[in-house]
């Protein structure tokens, strides 16, 4: 069994060997790569690692694998017991384990530690094997025989501060999302305005509310204390509001089972209004938006039943009172902007504090199981930026739209609770971690995503402080990560070193393994689950640049490198970001490229890596590294998306998609076929699908705008124009619907206004400055094209002058 999987690596490594001029091509090397994602959920950037240190460092583009944990792998089954781990290492058994079925011991691969099986296993033999060890299944699910897990709570946390007709669309979305949650589902109710209104749901004679203080940050002892809900209340105290309403704790208080009061939160929704505050002209209503999520958390840190949950945050305006504060009433000082934080201006003087304020409430949550989403409905900024760790740290999600009306937000509500079609379950998961295994030749760097160290230094084990890097990368010093709230689209990227000495160098052609647990809470049952992913793949030789770029996956290399960019982001200059990913981009290209040297004429880089430029080139000029028209909110929403999505969507965000429809000569509907990202592809003849993420555009060309304004596609006799209008809009409409969150849905023709949203993703290959073009269309703008991109690139490439990154 093992020679057989062995054998079936083997396969797979060689024909990722094979370069086109021994037989193979670059789409059969892509064709295995996605057999493989199909079979294991995983991208790695090098299918094949150096077998030494020294050369591993050499790579340049860093070892990593994009994981998406539930999301579903093709014949995985789900295994009703408990996964067998190895005492030496907790690595759990699987299909590359040795197995001496006469002794019935397994060898473990990462710490080659003997392990006997217990009991229930003592029918195994080499025609009776279990699931785990079977070649196909090398990820798993385990369901834990544990008692359920309490039931997850969901507090619904509602700014005041709005309009009186967007509030009525705010509540009616909530009640909309009440019909979808868990059926054992706690739930609770806190509104905002100049204080901070608390719902106590299991009141059962009237409508109760506690009203608490806006201005400051109230210790959760202290609000414990006040709410009756802690041994620091006075007996009698206690006991004479016991008598009142028949229950002194949290849980059946403020966090109510979803059956029992489900009348009485539509009830105060529906006596909803606008926070009752005077708000003089010419200054900004009193918004205490850090106090009202201090509170939503700290219910769950008093509620010793709940152990899971979301804070949702339907948020109107921006952070103008109490703890948190970004911004000053007065509306003669504007929000914040990204020059403000690179002058250092005062206008951003209130940042670094917010920041660090919900950076702890962030914490907590995190230690609480609870995620945090923001829903920012609001036509200007509302502190997603200072806000953003509550979201990114616990597994939030975080929505910007024009208003609680639009579809942007009312699709992606509606997706987050999105059921099973198979099970009727929601598909969410609570208080997730996960533990990364590796072999004794590599190191975990570290981890970026929607995670927190679980562990780190030394309060690591000593099994796995062995296996932490020297170099970190992300969230590191750790190979255990608390994960928060996970669904099927939740991804993480993992980074590795190596650390074999080049004396001792590994024999090519052996295989090495990684494993990723993943244990959490299923939202719909409370049963506990553990997916186990273990990968193999192959040692290759250093000397042999061939087989190394063979196994080169540029889609998940493209999309690992933009996570370090965005990571690096945070804390660097934008100016220093792209000049390490210039000068990556170079070493690269001189180390694998062909070439004469300080001939640029003779560049030429292989086919496996051909389209990597291609994606530095846009990652430059995405929205994730320039800050350029978006807000500091958007920048922050961007950026969280991206470290959420998978390899297939992310590639998608840093290089967009382009469908190009034209009238078909032969009659038939029009079928979009691919086009080139750049402007020669616009036509006044054509209609232009591109799909950016977070923009699905239709772009009508001039002539085809006249046809249709002229009212053409009514007539019957040209059945073939209205399809032709007809198709691009329905494939927008099925991109949308199957993204989450919801992209904005664009329709332009060309010169007109919004047409800015094709123009500013295209190729600039003819500009205002170029003489050459002076038919067609032209982009006003002095961003270089990608063919003087690549110009540039292959002369400094052909130098020889390797720069350090």
């Amino acid at each position: 069994r093992r020679a057989l999987l062995l054998l079936l690596l083997a396969l797979v490594w060689f024909g990722m060997a094979h370069t086109p001029e021994s037989g193979g091509t670059m789409m059969d090397t892509q064709s295995a790569l996605l057999q493989l994602e199909q079979s294991e959920g995983c991208r790695l950037s090098w299918n094949a690692w150096p077998s030494s240190r020294i050369e591993a460092s050499r790579t340049i583009v860093p070892f990593g694998v994009m994981i998406s944990p539930l999301r579903a792998v093709e014949g995985s089954p789900t295994l009703p017991y408990e996964p067998l781990p190895c005492k030496g290492c907790a690595s759990i058994l699987n299909c590359y384990c040795q197995v001496d079925y006469a002794s019935k011991m397994w060898v473990c691969p990462f710490c080659h530690t003997r392990n006997g099986f217990p009991a229930h296993y003592a029918g195994i033999s080499e025609s009776n094997l279990p699931a785990e060890l079977f070649p196909q299944y090398v990820s798993l699910t385990y369901t834990l025989r544990t008692a359920p897990a309490p039931p997850p709570a969901f507090v619904f946390t509602v700014d005041l501060c709005q309009p009186r007709e967007d509030l009525a669309a705010c509540v009616d979305s909530i009640k909309q999302t009440i019909g979808s949650l868990p059926e054992r589902s706690l739930v609770g109710l806190v509104t905002f305005g100049e204080r901070v209104h608390l719902y106590e749901l299991g009141y059962g004679n009237c409508s109760k509310l506690w009203v608490l203080r806006g201005d400051a940050s109230i210790p959760k002892d202290k609000l414990a204390s006040m709410l009756l809900l802690s041994n620091q209340t006075a007996p009698q105290q206690k006991q004479n509001h016991q008598m009142n309403d028949g229950s002194g704790g949290c849980e059946g208080r403020f966090l109510v089972p979803l059956s029992e009061c489900e009348f009485a939160l539509e009830a105060a929704l529906d006596e909803l209004q606008p926070d009752a505050q005077d708000v003089a002209v010419g200054f900004r209503p009193r918004r205490c938006t850090g106090a009202a999520m201090d509170v939503a958390v700290s219910l769950f840190e008093a509620a010793g039943g709940v152990s899971s949950g979301r804070v949702m945050m339907f948020l109107s305006g921006p952070i103008t009172h109490g703890p948190g504060l970004m911004v000053d009433i007065d509306m003669a000082v504007p929000l914040r902007c990204h020059k403000d934080f690179d002058k250092g201006t005062g206008v951003a003087k209130h940042f670094k504090k917010s920041h660090a304020f919900f950076t702890g409430v962030a914490s907590r949550a995190v230690a609480s199981g609870v995620a945090v989403d923001l829903f920012a409905c609001a036509m200007d900024q509302v502190g997603v930026a200072e806000m953003a760790p509550t979201a990114e740290r616990t597994g939030g999600v975080i929505v910007l739209a024009d208003g609680f009306d639009h579809p942007v937000y009312r699709n992606t509500i509606k997706s987050m609770f999105e059921r099973d079609p198979a099970t009727g379950q929601c598909k969410m998961g609570f208080q997730a971690t996960s533990d990364v295994f590796c072999t004794r030749e590599v190191r975990v760097s570290g981890c970026i995503g929607a995670v927190t160290a679980a562990a780190t230094g030394a309060s690591s084990s000593g099994a796995a402080s062995g296996r932490v890097s020297e170099t970190d990368v992300g969230c590191g010093g750790t190979t255990s990560w608390r994960l928060g709230c996970v669904d099927e689209r939740s991804s993480y990227a993992y980074y590795f070193d190596i650390v074999q000495s080049h004396n001792n160098a590994i024999r090519p052609g052996d295989p090495f393994y990684l494993q990723f647990q993943t244990r959490y809470v299923a939202a719909a049952t409370g049963e506990t689950r553990v997916k186990v992913t273990t990968l193999a793949r192959r040692w290759c030789d250093p000397a042999r640049l061939d087989e190394l770029v063979a196994g080169f996956d540029q889609e998940a290399a493209g999309v690992l490198m933009a996570r370090i960019s965005v990571w690096r982001g945070e804390t660097e200059d934008a100016f220093d970001v792209l000049r390490w990913l210039d000068r990556t981009l170079i070493r690269l290209c001189s180390k694998y490229g062909e070439y004469q040297k300080d001939d640029p004429n003779t560049f030429r880089l292989s086919p496996y890596m051909s389209l990597y430029p291609q994606f530095i080139f846009h990652l430059r000029r995405s929205p994730f590294l320039q800050v350029f028209n978006s807000s500091p909110d958007e920048t922050a929403y961007f950026r969280s998306v991206l470290n959420r999505e998978g390899v297939s969507t992310a590639a998608v965000m840093i290089q967009p998609t382009l469908l190009r429809y034209a009238l078909n000569p032969n009659g038939g509907a029009p079928v979009g076929m691919p086009a080139v990202l750049d402007v020669s592809s616009l036509a006044p003849d054509v209609i232009l699908l591109l799909d950016t993420f977070f923009h699905v555009v239709v772009f009508h060309g001039q002539t085809v705008a006249q046809w249709r304004d002229a009212g053409y596609h009514e007539k019957p006799e040209h059945a073939a124009f209205k399809a032709l209008l007809e198709v691009p809009q329905n494939d927008a409409s099925a991109l949308i619907n199957s993204r989450m969150p919801t992209p904005r849905f664009v329709d332009c023709d060309q010169n007109g206004s919004q047409a800015r949203f094709v123009l500013a993703r295209l190729n600039p290959s003819a500009t205002h400055n170029t003489a050459a073009n002076n038919a067609g269309e032209v982009i006003f703008t002095d961003d270089v094209s990608f063919s003087v991109f690549v110009e540039h690139l292959a002369r400094t490439a052909v130098a020889g002058n390797v720069l350090p990154s």
